[in-house]
């Protein structure tokens, strides 16, 4: 492929756009410097469509348009169920986790689990998450979004990947997550639009012309295998998403750990007015949720007729962009590029976060905005050096490890389900203990979270034939018992709980709960048209 000349100017264009815009949306006005609460909270002032906008650029990264869209060339419309899955969790994050969260003023997710349980929770938890977003995640949208310049733009791989890497950091380094957070309504726009663009053209080709939905037709026709949402033991995917278990088993504990207790997501609706605002843009969210796989699966799907033979099968999106004409290549392409680098900045801007507020703070015994009220010391001013310098050595090590850890890989997003598999029982039992459970204990904790780890491990390796969802499933049960046990043997030392409920209302507006319902019922139809 190759960019054509007015290719190149749309992207350009867009780049110094998006840039500027960032950096104009995160200033402070009168000459006011950033403190943590600024630069790692937007300031406690995000409206509900920056909310919902944020999480789905945060989310909707390469990993999913790239990986998604392979994943759908190999096993199908199936890979979509972590898309409708998703729309449901978030709906119940919304309704009984933010009240919560929002109640007792949480900003990182380590600080719940602290002042829930206690101190070293809260330091072994920030270190595992760390090390899931530097060499899982973060490597990971880089990795696959630096394949997507080399296949459409003809740019060496490694030159993209450095490329990609430093205009996040830089992007974001200034603003911090206000600059994130207002600039995705027009990342989401423009990724959204693309995707549609790229599905109608590329099922357009499928059907010869005759439109998108001789194109379904033909595919329904030629791979009707590819539109079974619920994979029988024998079909391709099936270790991945195993039957019935998709829903009603680990993709539950995947989706609570990611959308409710994942800094990287969980960040947005902490940074919210009010807890009606969270909601709403929760519900924007689940709403956007609902579209994806049009956006990220479609387009894989098309290419099982158009480009058979692929390997690896994450060249599937950017091949099927070889369909767009020039001009609307370069605004498609730009699309790509701006949601790897809106969820390459937010997840640096969450590592940020936590290595400064629940490490370094920490240790050096250093209080936050949030626990005395300060807002123009000198500390703060360093916090703020502190999560930039941060931010630029998780990228930098990133860069470095994203080739060693994912150059073998056919499926990347796969490789992020199933490493981030290896902590998300502990984690999903653990807050979940804390938020409802008024006996969890510490002990009972670090039990759940080391068993995670170690049992996922023992039984990748001795069991390897069990599909990673089920897996998640058992290590949770086991990593639950555990917890409860080790929680009525070893309860948490008077005051260790500072995380109150009173006041707390699980009540939602009528406008949520009829949106609630609505996306329910969508989510119950497709299941049901396509089971």
């Amino acid at each position: 492929m190759g960019l054509s000349t007015i290719d190149l100017v749309v992207v350009i264009v867009y780049a110094i756009f998006i840039f500027g815009l960032a950096q104009f949306v995160s200033r402070e006005k009168g000459g006011k410097e950033k403190d943590t609460s600024d630069y790692f909270l937007a300031s406690k002032s995000l409206p509900w469509w920056a909310i919902g906008a944020s999480l789905i650029a945060a989310n909707i990264s390469a990993e999913q348009i790239v990986g998604m869209s392979g994943s759908g060339y190999v096993m199908g419309l199936a890979i979509a169920s972590y898309e409708w899955m998703a729309a449901i969790t978030l709906l119940i994050v919304g309704k009984f986790f933010l009240p919560i969260f929002l109640k007792n003023e949480i900003y990182t997710m380590p600080q719940f689990l602290e002042q829930r349980y206690g101190s070293s929770i809260r330091t072994l938890m920030a270190i595992f998450w760390l090390a899931l977003y530097v060499f899982v995640n973060l490597t990971a949208i880089l990795w696959l979004g630096s394949i997507a310049v080399n296949k459409v733009a003809g740019v060496d791989q490694m030159v993209a990947l450095f490329g990609l890497g430093l205009f996040a950091l830089l992007y974001q380094l200034y603003g911090g997550l206000k600059a994130v957070a207002l600039t995705d309504i027009v990342q989401v726009t423009l990724l959204v639009f693309g995707g549609l663009t790229i599905s109608a053209l590329t099922l357009n080709e499928v059907g010869g012309g005759q439109g998108v939905l001789a194109g379904f037709g033909v595919l329904l026709d030629r791979a009707p295998e590819k539109f079974n949402m619920i994979l029988e033991p024998g079909e391709v995917g099936y270790q991945e998403l195993p039957g019935i278990a998709v829903l009603v088993g680990g993709m539950w504990i995947a989706n609570l750990s990611y959308w409710g207790f994942n800094q990287y997501i969980i960040q947005r609706a902490l940074a919210a007015k009010n807890l009606a605002e969270a909601q709403k843009g929760i519900v924007f969210a689940a709403g956007l949720k609902l579209l994806m796989p049009l956006v990220v699966v479609v387009p894989g799907l098309a290419a099982v007729i158009l480009a058979p033979g692929l390997n690896p099968a994450d060249e599937a999106y950017p091949t099927m962009m070889r369909y767009l004409p020039s001009g609307l290549l370069g605004l498609v392409f730009a699309a790509l590029m701006a949601a790897v680098v809106a969820s390459t900045a937010s997840k640096i801007n969450s590592i940020a976060t936590i290595f400064t507020l629940d490490l370094y703070a920490k240790f050096r015994d250093i209080p936050t905005v949030a626990e005395d009220g300060a807002a123009r010391t000198g500390r703060e001013k360093h916090l703020v050096l502190i999560g930039r310098s941060s931010a630029a050595v998780a990228t930098v090590i990133a860069l470095f490890t994203a080739r060693p850890l994912l150059g073998g890989s056919d499926q990347a997003f796969q490789f992020i389900q199933e490493f981030s598999g290896f902590f998300t029982p502990g984690i999903t039992v653990i807050f979940l203990l804390g938020l409802f459970w008024k006996r969890a204990s510490e002990w009972g904790a670090i039990a759940a979270a080391v068993a995670s780890v170690v049992l996922s491990y023992l039984f990748k390796v001795g069991m390897p034939d069990i599909p990673f969802i089920n897996r998640m499933g058992l290590v949770f049960v086991i990593a639950l018992v555990l917890a409860i046990v080790l929680s009525l043997v070893k309860p948490g030392a008077a005051g260790s709980d500072r995380i109150t409920a009173e006041g707390v209302s699980f009540r939602t507006t009528p406008s949520f709960n009829v949106a609630a319902f609505a996306i329910v019922g969508v989510v119950i139809a497709l299941y049901a048209s396509m089971w």
